[in-house]
């Protein structure tokens, strides 16, 4: 769900689904705060210069400007909400 798709006007919502042994991009969004949701399967969050362990049911907070990836540590599809305020852009998102 996204304003330029839906009408909505403060956030965005998407799925993600990271396959077994795979880690997202390490990134920041300057202005966004995040949300990510764990739907199913279990990851290593690295939010900042932390790193723990997600599972099934856990929610992480991510503040603007904050570097963050997570990867599959499992033996399934790892499945995320992610959810954004202000809602999501490329612009807003950095490679780090």
């Amino acid at each position: 769900m996204h304003p330029e798709q839906h009408g909505n006007c403060n956030q965005s919502l998407a799925e993600a689904q990271i396959p077994p042994g795979m880690t997202t991009h390490l990134h920041l969004h300057r202005m966004s705060e995040e949300i990510y949701y764990i739907v199913s399967g279990s990851g290593l969050m690295t939010l900042g210069d932390e790193k723990f362990m997600v599972n099934s049911g856990d929610s992480i907070c991510i503040p603007p400007s904050t570097r963050h990836c997570i990867q599959n540590s499992g033996n399934d599809n790892l499945v995320i909400l992610c959810c954004c305020s202000p809602a999501y852009s490329h612009a807003d998102t950095e490679l780090t």
